[in-house]
């Protein structure tokens, strides 16, 4: 009681307390540790790797993981974009010279229309999608849809299928090469970036940008041009005095 009093501990929970710690560091108890160690290591080594991997991973580990696997992924489109250019350009360029060297009218409608998809193709691959949907709204859809209606009526009118001659195949042979020569020229000579510019944020937003800023003159021109077309086809239907 005395002891109770004076703030001391009591005989019996230090006795206690000394049995828990002799058994918790006797030898025997530290033996069944020791070689419970080594069956969980031969374990952990024949599971190989089923092993959960442990919540408290290296961070930079985890960052270097996941840039090389982006990285891997850059390169597979690296690799498939060229792929995928030089395949749709042969697409365009064939589907081009059939437009020139068809006959049937019609046929030669239908091979323009896949020149224009090959066209929004190659702009995908430049990741710009609002182009090619434009392209493929705009040109493959309305201007083709235009000309096979205009192709029909005439059709009607004159009676007989139209077909188309190539009269002057030499001379548009030689002037496509003429152009072909001076676009690679100038191609060759202007300074190419090694990689192309990124453009952050809305690509549709830049183009409207660029469209009114920067490329407003020759905007306005092709407005005039599309107005000096529709004022030329109007003067040519008109109904003969």
């Amino acid at each position: 009681m005395r002891a109770v009093r004076a703030g001391l501990p009591d005989g019996r929970h230090h006795h206690d307390e000394v049995v828990r710690r002799g058994h918790r560091g006797s030898p025997g108890a530290l033996a069944g540790q020791g070689s419970a160690a080594p069956h969980r290591a031969a374990v952990r080594a024949l599971l190989g790797h089923g092993q959960r991997p442990s919540r408290h991973a290296d961070p930079a580990q985890g960052a270097q993981g996941r840039g090389r696997a982006r990285q891997g992924r850059e390169q597979g489109r690296v690799s498939l974009e060229p792929i995928a250019f030089w395949g749709l350009a042969a697409i365009l360029l064939a589907s081009a010279l059939a437009v020139v060297l068809t006959k049937n009218l019609f046929h030669s409608v239908l091979y323009l229309a896949l020149a224009l998809v090959g066209t929004a193709g190659i702009f995908l691959t430049l990741d710009a999608e609002f182009l090619a949907a434009v392209q493929i709204l705009l040109y493959a859809g309305g201007v083709v849809t235009i000309v096979v209606f205009a192709i029909v009526v005439t059709e009607r009118l004159v009676g007989d299928r139209i077909t188309q001659t190539s009269r002057q195949l030499a001379g548009g042979a030689v002037a496509t090469g003429l152009l072909l020569a001076v676009l690679v020229t100038f191609i060759r000579r202007a300074p190419l970036p090694a990689s192309p510019p990124v453009v952050s944020g809305d690509l549709t937003r830049a183009i409207g940008l660029a469209v009114l800023t920067r490329w407003v003159l020759p905007f306005e021109l092709l407005g005039v041009l599309f107005l000096a077309a529709l004022l030329g086809a109007i003067y040519f239907a008109r109904p003969d005095e």
